[in-house]
């Protein structure tokens, strides 16, 4: 009986704690395999994508206007804009709802984000920095470098056509973000 007691007191104060505890019935059947989630990529392709464009305008100044962790979604022009999904907008570790990027670095006219690991799919180590960089008193340029493997795509042809629709799409970013801090409005996308 004492020995019965003691078991019971004990799975009651690890169930407290947080701890699960198995069900004492006997195992008819293994356990069914785990699908495969393997998110690691062995040999990757680290791809660079480097895009500057210049800005008649201070750093600080062309910052103030596209430089809050989501501005994203007037200058990328996303359907529905961009929203916090969790912290507070520009505070490191802050997350968007643009493909969930977190915010993981960041400087007085820069920022860093990256897409989050998920489950079952090969992880790309997708990475952004925006920044605006001072070149004169009165001129600034807008810097943007993506980062990401492409490895686990089928072949260099669909490489080269990823790299260059984005290359295209964060071009056509770089141009909005320059109208925007420019002063000018945005044409309709």
């Amino acid at each position: 009986m004492r020995t019965r007691l003691t078991k019971t007191v004990t799975a009651v104060a690890l169930v407290l704690a947080g701890f699960p505890i198995a069900a004492q019935t006997p195992a008819t059947a293994p356990p069914a395999a785990a699908p495969n989630t393997n998110i690691v990529v062995d040999n990757p392709t680290y791809v660079t994508i480097p895009l500057e464009i210049a800005v008649d305008r201070p750093a600080a100044e062309v910052w103030k206007r596209i430089g809050k962790y989501c501005d994203i979604g007037e200058w990328l022009q996303i359907p529905g804009g961009c929203k916090m999904l969790l912290g507070t907008d520009g505070e490191v570790g802050s997350v968007r709802s643009v493909a969930s990027e977190v915010l993981v670095g960041k400087t007085p006219l820069s920022y860093t984000y990256t897409q989050t690991v998920r489950a079952g799919r090969p992880y790309n180590l997708y990475h952004g920095t925006l920044e605006a960089r001072p070149v004169t008193d009165k001129t600034s340029k807008i810097v943007y470098t993506l980062m990401y493997d492409n490895s686990m795509m089928a072949d260099d042809a669909a490489r080269e056509k990823d790299r260059a629709s984005r290359t295209a799409t964060f071009q056509r970013a770089m141009t909005n973000m320059k109208t925007l801090a420019e002063g000018g409005t945005l044409p309709p996308r």
